[in-house]
């Protein structure tokens, strides 16, 4: 008999769910995506929340409904070593390499770097990072009591101080839309999509899923088919959120160009928005918004990823898992926000498009009888071309790592790959993978750990 679950409970784990992904990218990337696509708002932002809040959501459901019990055995029906590996790699980017990293260095650039001395920030940072990874560190021992330092404090509290800013800039608009930057002109849906990619929600979705399933066993919900209804359901009341904020939060970056300028990174963009309305307690005010955003992002973040390597190594405490991640993340925060970005987005497009496709198969391998080759034959052709996907990103970045054979790789795929040239070069040669894999006798795949990963 299935149980009656009150509004209440989808209510507080989607919050939950909202706190863990709405941190630092989904702040400065639609801010900045607002400014840079200017007449084009609609199409950029379609294109974004496609990325941003529909594989995310997807992702959620993939876990909720496979009966996975993490990332690890999801993406081991394309194989077991696999699974190791992939998982690593994403809970690496969407932890202490890149993601974690980012929570410290937003907050301080947003509402502590614009006041002190250029020649000082490195050292201010510093201080910062090491106070914040503290707080970040002190909360992510307890993981059992995740659900309510973030459900029930911390997003409620950073919504009540967004919505402030939010709400003034819509009831006094700074101005009119400017004109698209070239990248949003012709290809504003796309540039968008893309641009999606960078708040990690789809990497995240994966690896908080099972975060989300085990909260909600906490509350008594055991029943599978009250486990994926309360998933789904929580994961549409949290998308629904996070689709409001991005589309007011985006629209203020479009309609402030010709008030505050163009900067170069979200954070700023930001940080001048609460300047021009709020003068110097702008400053507090943002401060207070970025730092519980951020904060909650980065306990969710270092739980699900300690949790994910103490379950890999199991001889190495939890706890100590907590301490190694916030010191690779303090130490990487300090290279700053920029290069942070910079090198995240060459990772980010590789590790896409192999999300994309994971979450596709798992959702729709009913269709296929969850055969092992429809995976494997799947996501190896959309490995050989995310990987150069990847590989172009980093050498527009920095030109010095360019490999002529893989500049003749590369140019070989922009001659025969449909798409490829704006980055979804990878759809035909994924489904051409399924289509074959379909067609190859059943193989049978080494049994998958059932360890707990979460």
């Amino acid at each position: 008999m299935q149980q009656k679950i009150p509004f209440s409970t989808y209510g507080l784990i989607g919050t939950m769910l909202f706190g863990m992904y709405f941190g630092a990218g989904n702040l400065i990337f639609p801010i900045q995506l607002g400014q840079l696509a200017g007449t084009n708002f609609w199409p950029a932002l379609i294109g974004f929340l496609v990325t941003a809040i529909g594989l995310p959501f997807l992702g959620i459901l993939a876990i909720g409904l496979s009966g996975s019990t993490g990332l690890r055995d999801l993406a081991s029906r394309v194989h077991p070593i696999f699974g190791v590996a992939f998982s690593a790699v994403l809970y690496l980017t969407i932890g202490p390499f890149f993601a974690i990293p980012r929570t410290a260095t937003v907050p301080f650039v947003v509402g502590f770097e614009p006041y002190i001395n250029p020649g000082q920030a490195g050292i201010w940072l510093g201080f910062f990072s090491f106070a914040f990874f503290a707080i970040v560190y002190f909360f992510s021992l307890h993981p059992a009591k995740v659900m309510d330092y973030i459900g029930k404090y911390l997003t409620p509290a950073f919504l009540f101080f967004l919505s402030v800013l939010i709400g003034i800039s819509i009831i006094k608009p700074m101005g009119n839309f400017g004109e698209p930057n070239a990248a949003y002109a012709n290809l504003a849906f796309i540039t968008g999509f893309k641009e999606g990619y960078n708040t990690m929600d789809a990497l995240a979705s994966l690896a908080f899923g099972i975060v989300v399933i085990n909260a909600i066993k906490g509350l008594g919900i055991t029943n599978t088919k009250d486990i994926a209804k309360a998933t789904w359901k929580s994961g549409i009341f949290a998308m629904t959120l996070m689709m409001l904020l991005y589309g007011l939060i985006t629209y203020m970056g479009a309609s402030s160009v010709l008030t505050i300028g163009t900067y170069e990174n979200g954070g700023q963009i930001f940080a001048a928005v609460a300047q021009h309305y709020f003068g110097s307690f702008g400053a507090i005010l943002l401060a207070i918004i970025i730092v519980l955003a951020c904060l909650k992002t980065s306990i969710g973040l270092i739980t699900a990823c300690s949790e994910f390597f103490h379950n890999l190594f199991p001889k190495v405490t939890y706890r100590s898992f907590v301490l190694i991640l916030c010191i690779v993340s303090f130490t990487i925060a300090n290279f700053g926000l920029n290069n942070i970005i910079q090198f995240a987005i060459p990772v980010l497009m590789f590790l896409y498009p192999l999300a994309i496709i994971l979450i596709l198969l798992t959702l729709l391998s009913p269709l296929f009888g969850n055969k092992h080759s429809v995976y494997a034959a799947s996501m190896a052709m959309t490995f050989f071309v995310s990987f150069f996907d990847g590989y172009s990103t980093l050498v527009a970045n920095v030109p010095s790592m360019g490999v002529s054979i893989l500049d003749w790789v590369k140019s070989i795929y922009m001659d025969i790959l449909p798409l490829y040239e704006i980055g979804l070069g990878w759809i035909l040669p994924a489904f051409i993978g399924a289509v074959i894999g379909f067609i190859l006798p059943k193989v049978k795949l080494p049994a998958r750990t059932n360890q707990k990963e979460l």
